[in-house]
This record gives structure tokens, C-alpha cells and sequence, in this order.
């Protein structure tokens, strides 16, 4: 049950941050979309796609995590662990290959980048690092409920 704890948060978290980059960067701020390099409507349409994967993402852990309620086993540890670890690997994801490597779109256009690179990727990391002891910290303790 420990494996299902942990993918459930993963999915949960991935979910959670892309709706966070989404909602915030993407609609609120409109700093960018998903895919910038061609029009608006297609930038429009990727955050759409983005969108829908976010809450399949969300949905499918949270039934993960209502299932193992019903049978009794969840290690909050290990589910708090995956989420983090799906927080940070969806945001370093996003900075590290989005926005460097394939090009996709960046933070922010016209201004300075290494300031919201580094801003990006640090927190991304943080909560990485933190999903990361969190699971670590789990397989240490027998009663992680």
C-alpha cells in the first residue's frame, strides 16, 4: 500500500502545481501560456490541454487516496511525501525542459530572466528536496498513519 500512498500524492501534486502555474502565470498574469511559439488561440488552446491534464491528474489521485481510506491504509507520511515530491518535479519539469531545454515558453518576456529562472527552479527544487525527506523520513517510521 505504501507504493499506492506515494503515486497518489505524486499525482495529486503535479495536478495541484499545474493548476497553480496555470491559474496564476498562465490566466492571472499572463506571463505566458503553455506553448507560446505560435498564436494566441494555439497558446489559448495549449493552456486548455494544460488544464484538463492538471485535473485528470488531480481527480485520478484523489480517487487513488479516497480508495485507500476505504481500505484503511493510508500513510499520511508517504502520501505527503508524493505530494511534494509531484510539486516540485512537475515545477522543475516545467523550468528545467519547458522553459530551457525545448523552449516552449519562458517565466516572463522582456525583463531579465535569471531572476524568475532562478526563482522557478530553486523552489521547484525545495519542494523536490522536501517530497524527497519526507519519503525517506517514511520508511523509518512503522506506524506512518
Amino acid at each position: 500500500m505504501g507504493r499506492e500512498n506515494i503515486w497518489s500524492g505524486i499525482l495529486f501534486g503535479i495536478g495541484l502545481m499545474a493548476l497553480v502555474d496555470e491559474i496564476i502565470f498562465h490566466q492571472l498574469l499572463q506571463w505566458h501560456h503553455f506553448y507560446d511559439r505560435a498564436t494566441t488561440f494555439i497558446g489559448i488552446l495549449s493552456d486548455g490541454l494544460l488544464n484538463a491534464f492538471a485535473l485528470f491528474a488531480l481527480v485520478i489521485g484523489l480517487f487513488m487516496f479516497a480508495d485507500l481510506q476505504r481500505k484503511r491504509a493510508v500513510y499520511k507520511l508517504k502520501w505527503a511525501g508524493g505530494i511534494f515530491t509531484g510539486l516540485g518535479g512537475f515545477q522543475l519539469f516545467d523550468g528545467i525542459i519547458n522553459h530551457k531545454l525545448l523552449q516552449i515558453h519562458q517565466v516572463r518576456y522582456d525583463v531579465n530572466l535569471l531572476p524568475y529562472d532562478l526563482a522557478w527552479n530553486i523552489s521547484g527544487a525545495v519542494l523536490l528536496i522536501t517530497g524527497i525527506v519526507l519519503l525517506l523520513r517514511s520508511k523509518h517510521k512503522k506506524a506512518g498513519h
